[in-house]
């Protein structure tokens, strides 16, 4: 029998944060979600494009997170596979503790492909046509790659730092040179930073690295290398204790991010929500400080229909939000709105017999292929800014076990020269790239796709500091909840997007008009990286 439901929720957009949202009403209230999305995906930016059998995780997601209450999320929407006695997991939420230990039970992954996979993670950095640790630690391999000079160097520009550090961190490079030193900034997070955001690290607020990398440093890679050293790889899945960027290992769903999505949107219909594709916001009409109606227009016909709800969630840009208002903005807030700037994010998938780069790791894998999840290319002579090596986040996102399925990433601006770029022209720039630094040989090349995904990033420069002002305007609409990554303006992970989309749905819940919680999610360091 289909749940009743007493009131109604206008959810824009199926990503993560939308998704959760509406999982998390049909779950707990008498609200029916009716979600509407623009495009013929579902999962955001954390879909996963199938191209004949070979499938693409956009932009790479570890599913993994300092939150028990994701975590149990995750695990509720689809089970983790069954482990062995090396590894466990330990996760509490609401006061009941859970241990997921030795389990031989759970689903197999050769028999079912509803099961989350338990997955090594390896991210190295490709500079000097070799490879670095990443995080970046002074073992004999980065001594002799960098050569004792630099290091030494290195090692003064590091020691000035911490004695004489920049008391008001204005800019990213403010933030780096307090946590690294100069030299190993300028080595290793200036021209890979700038290739990602395209301006230059001191036009990039510091917030950027508050929310990325937060608790990160020199000395706490150093004695999570000794820690390991001494008591091996940990055994907790879940790695409280862990800076995220030197997490070990993650889980993630067989046939990548877009399948716990998928699932979340068929559960959410199985229960009485609706999902409507291809189907954006046109405007919303307002009565006063509330919401009224969204207007959403049929992206293939043009037609526009009218619906009303108690409650509205957007996870639109920003820009494009403020722009579908039927009201008289305030000048002000309209100007920092539309200059809100983004970074946009091309992937080119190809599909080769082998690497030309071998595997030198002492990690086995099949068919020596290098064992990395991403490879942060730091090359400057080179566009590409990373590099996925899909057979590594999930061997079954290859159709065929004896291929090699990588994803180069470019960072770019939508209309920018590589945009612009024919998909043929953009297959043949990926693949001279490659080969230009000894990654790939041409000849290898099996097929490829070009896959563009705009406005993936929001970016902290442009009108980004007059922001607080946007935000204080929306908070002065009381059933408008902004949530997500596009939706925030903030460059969130996946479960910071659902957690804020949880916590809506709790002070919806709760009869709590205030949201300033739902902006405070990762903004504090003890969230996520020092809790």
């Amino acid at each position: 029998m289909t749940k009743q439901y007493k009131r109604k929720a206008i959810i824009i957009g199926a990503g993560p944060a939308g998704l959760t949202a509406a999982y998390e009403m049909v779950t707990r209230t008498d609200i029916q979600p009716v979600i509407f999305e623009m495009t013929t995906d579902i999962g955001g930016i954390s879909k996963t494009v199938n191209y004949k059998g070979n499938r693409i995780d956009i932009g790479g997601h570890r599913f993994f997170s300092k939150s028990d209450r994701v975590m149990k999320w995750w695990m509720d929407m689809m089970p983790l596979q069954g482990m062995g006695a090396n590894q466990q997991l330990d996760i509490s939420y609401q006061g009941k503790k859970t241990t997921v230990e030795a389990q031989q039970g759970g689903p197999n992954p050769e028999a079912t492909d509803h099961v989350m996979l338990i997955r090594n993670r390896l991210s190295r950095i490709f500079y000097l046509r070799k490879f670095f640790s990443y995080p970046i630690n002074l073992s004999m391999e980065t001594i002799r790659n960098l050569g004792i000079v630099r290091i030494i160097k290195i090692g003064i520009s590091y020691s000035m730092a911490q004695a004489f550090p920049i008391k008001h961190e204005k800019s990213l490079e403010d933030f780096f040179i307090n946590r690294f030193g100069k030299e190993l900034y300028r080595t290793f997070f200036r021209d890979y930073t700038e290739k990602v955001w395209g301006v230059k690290c001191s036009e990039i607020k510091p917030e950027w690295g508050a929310q990325r990398i937060k608790g990160l440093s020199i000395t706490k890679a150093i004695a999570h290398a000794l820690k390991k050293s001494v008591s091996g790889k940990s055994k907790d899945v879940a790695q409280k204790n862990v800076e995220t960027s030197l997490i070990e290992h993650f889980m993630y769903p067989k046939l990548g991010p877009g399948q716990m999505w998928e699932t979340a949107a068929e559960k959410v219909v199985a229960m009485g929500g609706e999902l409507h594709m291809q189907q954006c916001l046109h405007k919303f009409e307002f009565d006063g400080k509330r919401v009224v109606a969204a207007h959403i227009r049929n992206t293939q016909t043009g037609e526009i229909t009218r619906h009303e709800g108690d409650f509205f969630f957007s996870t639109m840009p920003v820009k494009d939000l403020i722009n579908s208002f039927d009201l008289e903005v305030p000048a002000d807030v309209k100007a920092i709105s539309n200059g809100l700037g983004y970074r946009d994010f091309i992937t080119v998938g190809l599909l080769l017999n082998k690497l030309k780069i071998k595997n030198q790791t002492n990690i086995p894998t099949h068919n020596d292929v290098v064992p990395d999840n991403w490879i942060y290319i730091q090359e400057p002579d080179v566009k590409v800014g990373r590099l996925q090596v899909f057979n590594n986040w999930s061997p079954y996102l290859v159709q065929d076990p004896d291929k090699v399925w990588i994803g180069m990433e470019y960072f770019v601006n939508e209309g920018d020269e590589i945009w612009n770029k024919s998909e043929e022209e953009m297959k043949q720039f990926g693949i001279d790239e490659l080969a230009k630094i000894d990654i790939i040989e041409k000849q290898e090349v099996l097929d490829a796709v070009v896959i563009k995904v705009p406005k993936t990033y929001p970016a902290y420069f442009g009108s980004y500091d007059d922001f607080p002002k946007v935000i204080d305007y929306v908070k002065t609409f009381e059933n408008l909840h902004l949530i997500g990554r596009n939706g925030m303006h903030r460059y969130n992970n996946q479960d910071h997007s659902m957690l804020t989309a949880m916590m809506s749905v709790d002070n919806i819940i709760a009869g709590v008009v205030d949201k300033t919680n739902i902006w405070a999610v990762n903004t504090e360091e003890e969230y996520h990286e020092s809790k």
